[in-house]
């Protein structure tokens, strides 16, 4: 596992339940020490006993002889993380969601720039981690374009409470997981302003729109959308404040502003990260993302009010 956080370490607990030896990557030296002494990591997962089999390490280097990697890094920073381990020809997992600011690549467009020898694949759907450490049963996208390849890491990975659906369809899975995370921003700004479930809804299924334009101009299939990495991840994340980036947008509705909130998180809100790259991508592609424009504008610290009532007043269409 390339990452030391609570996704990183729910996974690591996922597949030390299965039997196999795993070693954790964390960049906190307090997060490597304490999953090797006690068995636990307080400071992203706290309250979670981990499985013995796992060991965590500090260095990258220590990764040259598994078999497989799991980069669970935030996805601004994968790319510096790939660049210093050891990958050869292992498969490379991407459990990461977002956008590259600096190439607007995808995550697997980034980690075939840094390892074009590796099998890439994708791992992407509803997972909150501390339900898929306390193992609280959960479904899962697992795309690969080599279907073999995928097979095999669902077989590793799988477990009664851990279900790995297949698909080839890398880059669908990616946009769903990418743009999801804006969308939740937006859900948050609608709860925290107390707008009601009916305007959540409405922007949930807007958002949904959104999310299949896009994706579709990026080569994705519409049925990798409609499931559990695209529509089942929207879902989840515009409908709990365990999301980090709906507690975001909750804040700002509430008045706070991004800059502070952004600040004060110990984890990532990717979702701030990837709004501006995304606008960016969807305007190149000729897509038209309402919803992000107006994430775009709240985290520039425009007016909450005014930026939902243009967005209110946009003119009525077909849908």
């Amino acid at each position: 596992m390339l990452g030391g956080g609570a996704w990183g370490t729910a996974l690591a607990q996922v597949a030390a339940s299965g039997g196999h030896d795993v070693l954790l990557w964390a960049l906190e030296g307090a997060v490597v020490d304490q999953v090797n002494a006690d068995h636990l990591n307080g400071i992203f997962l706290p309250d979670v006993p981990l499985s013995p089999a796992i060991r965590a390490t500090a260095l990258k280097g220590d990764m040259h002889d598994r078999d497989a990697l799991l980069v669970v890094t935030p996805a601004q920073h994968l790319r510096g993380v790939l660049t210093e381990t050891p990958v050869q020809t292992k498969p490379l997992i991407l459990c990461a969601k977002g956008i590259e600011a600096q190439s607007r690549g995808l995550m697997s467009e980034v980690a075939r720039e840094v390892h074009g020898a590796a099998p890439i694949a994708v791992l992407s759907g509803p997972t909150f981690a501390h339900e898929v450490a306390a193992g609280l049963p959960t479904a899962v996208t697992l795309a690969c374009d080599d279907a073999g390849v995928g097979q095999a890491i669902a077989a590793a990975l799988a477990r009664p409470t851990f279900r790995p659906y297949l698909s080839t369809d890398v880059i669908g899975a990616e946009v769903g997981g990418a743009v999801k995370n804006v969308l939740a921003i937006a859900c948050g700004v609608v709860d925290g302003l107390g707008l009601g479930q009916n305007a959540r809804a409405a922007l949930i299924s807007r958002g949904f729109a959104e999310m299949t334009r896009f994706g579709l101009a990026k080569g994705a299939r519409p049925e990798t959308l409609a499931g559990l990495s695209g529509l089942g991840d929207l879902v989840l994340t515009c409908s709990s404040t365990a999301s980090r980036n709906f507690s975001l947008g909750k804040g700002i509705g509430e008045g706070r502003a991004a800059a502070t909130l952004l600040s004060d998180r110990r984890t990532v809100a990717e979702g701030a990260f990837t709004a501006p790259v995304l606008a960016q991508a969807a305007r190149a592609a000729g897509v038209e993302m309402p919803i992000v424009d107006a994430v775009c504008a709240l985290l520039g610290g425009a007016e909450v009010r005014d930026v939902v009532g243009d967005l209110l007043a946009r003119p009525i269409r077909a849908e």
